[in-house]
């Protein structure tokens, strides 16, 4: 197996140590991202005159070429991306190619990748996460009237609306974004020509390459540019929690998918069928999501585990940073796309979620506050109303089945004009304060949230 070094060594190492120790595979994810690094680091070379102004260009014009090429003209029989880049660059330009890696170590390298694939990664995220708000904040528009229950400890609570329900996930994801914007800015400084821990005695300019390569600039210490892995923790944090929401998303949308709640249909490009029963539409993408979301999490950690008694200094446990890495960005994007189509395709029976909030008692609590509201301490207007939830279990109905006079025989303390608070439709009409699912709060939430949506980026919420 090729090596980019081994010229001290008297033995080959073992086939086993090869193979272990190979990363070409993974490392294959950004081997654009190593191109683009090494044309910044030559075309610096050139101008700092470390070699030849005509040597820095046979360097980047093979670099481009290969870059046009693509990654199926690199060997795979060697230790890693940049020993394939290096020798492909030696099959184009010649000898000259040994001088590209001048000043430069692995370590700075494989860091200056790593970040910069953070980065495009990052772009792809937040456009997939701008795209879902956008998704969920038409749909919560659409649906800002659509009655359904309210959910406390998975049963019923109170009477909401499908628009107040996805709008709150459009702001889990303004979250997201802003965090993978804050991201973006922390990994934005550059590793490269820290060299391997102490930087070079050439007369290296780091500030270029950093310009070139769109940094905010240089790491000031080469050894903590080649040991730090944190903003890939970061990342993969960041990953988490994203998947954490989806799957949240994903569950929603395989419970309400039953028959048991009937809420919705889940369209058949998004949907599997059984082997032996036929009648079967499984949920299995949402189900996928909610199981991958394990392996995102576990990813953070397998890093973290990794990271915590290393010390300063490149070491090759860190060559474990990157697979979980791609794994969990992978995920991340899959796994949004998906949602949006399960959203975007969904069809939502309206009639079924509205008739679902009649009779379950989600409008106690309306009539707890009506009376508190007229002047009974809110603890006995509670205790009250648990009296009416008995007798109407005694008599086999529900809040909205009261007359004035089965409301007097089972509670003569409520007054009749409490029995305009027990329908659902007024329960959500009056729940007016910030943040509520009201017609006006909803309203001024939705237009909130639009201004936000249309600002390029993702602003805090305030």
């Amino acid at each position: 197996m090729k090596k980019l070094w081994g010229g001290a060594f008297g033995e080959r190492t073992d086939e086993l140590v090869d193979r272990f120790g190979q990363s070409i595979e993974t490392d294959l994810n950004f081997w654009q991202e190593d191109i683009i690094g090494s044309v910044a680091h030559a075309r610096m070379l050139g101008a700092c005159g470390i070699i030849s102004q005509e040597e820095a260009q046979q360097l980047i014009d093979g670099l481009e070429k290969i870059h046009e090429q693509g990654p199926n003209y690199l060997r795979l029989d060697v230790e890693d991306v940049h020993t394939a880049i290096e020798m492909r660059l030696g099959e184009l330009v010649g000898e000259v190619a040994g001088k590209l890696h001048t000043a430069r170590s692995r370590n700075d390298q494989v860091a200056t990748d790593t970040r910069l694939f953070v980065h495009n990664e990052l772009l792809l995220v937040l456009d997939l996460v701008k795209k879902l708000q956008g998704l969920l904040l038409e749909k919560g528009d659409q649906y800002r009237s659509a009655l359904m229950p309210g959910y406390t400890h998975q049963q019923r609570a109170q009477p909401i609306t499908l628009g107040f329900h996805l709008m709150a996930h459009f702001w889990a994801f303004q979250r997201h974004g802003w965090r993978a914007e804050r991201l973006f800015d922390l990994a934005n400084y550059s590793p490269l020509g820290a060299a391997a821990l102490a930087g070079s005695t050439f007369p290296i300019d780091r500030d270029m390459t950093s310009r070139e390569l769109g940094f905010t600039a240089p790491i000031p210490n080469a050894l903590d540019a080649t040991s730090d892995r944190s903003y890939i923790m970061d990342a993969l944090h960041l990953c988490a929690l994203i998947m954490i929401d989806l799957s949240r998303v994903s569950q929603e949308l395989i419970l309400f998918s039953t028959r048991e709640f009937g809420f919705l249909r889940l369209s058949d490009t998004v949907t599997t069928g059984s082997s032996i029963m036929p009648q079967k539409r499984n949920p299995d993408m949402a189900e996928l999501i909610r199981g991958r979301t394990g392996r995102a999490i576990a990813n953070w950690t397998t890093l973290a585990t990794t990271m915590k008694a290393l010390p300063l200094g490149y070491n090759r446990d860190t060559q474990e940073d990157k697979p979980p890495l791609f794994d969990s960005l992978r995920k991340v994007r899959d796994s949004i796309k998906l949602v949006h189509l399960m959203i975007e395709s969904a069809e939502w029976d309206l009639e079924k979620m509205a008739s679902s909030v009649r009779g379950d008692f989600s409008t106690a609590t309306d009539l707890a506050d009506f009376l508190a509201t007229n002047g009974l301490p809110f603890r006995q207007a509670h205790e009250l109303v648990g009296q009416v939830v008995r007798g109407c279990d005694a008599k086999g109905i529900t809040l909205e089945d009261l007359t004035v006079e089965t409301l007097r025989d089972i509670a003569p303390e409520v007054p009749a004009e409490a029995l305009s608070v027990l329908q659902p439709e007024n329960s959500v009409r009056r729940r007016e304060s910030l943040g509520g699912p009201g017609p006006n709060a909803l309203g001024a939430q939705i237009e909130h949230a639009r201004r936000i949506y249309e600002v390029s980026g993702f602003p805090a919420i305030a």
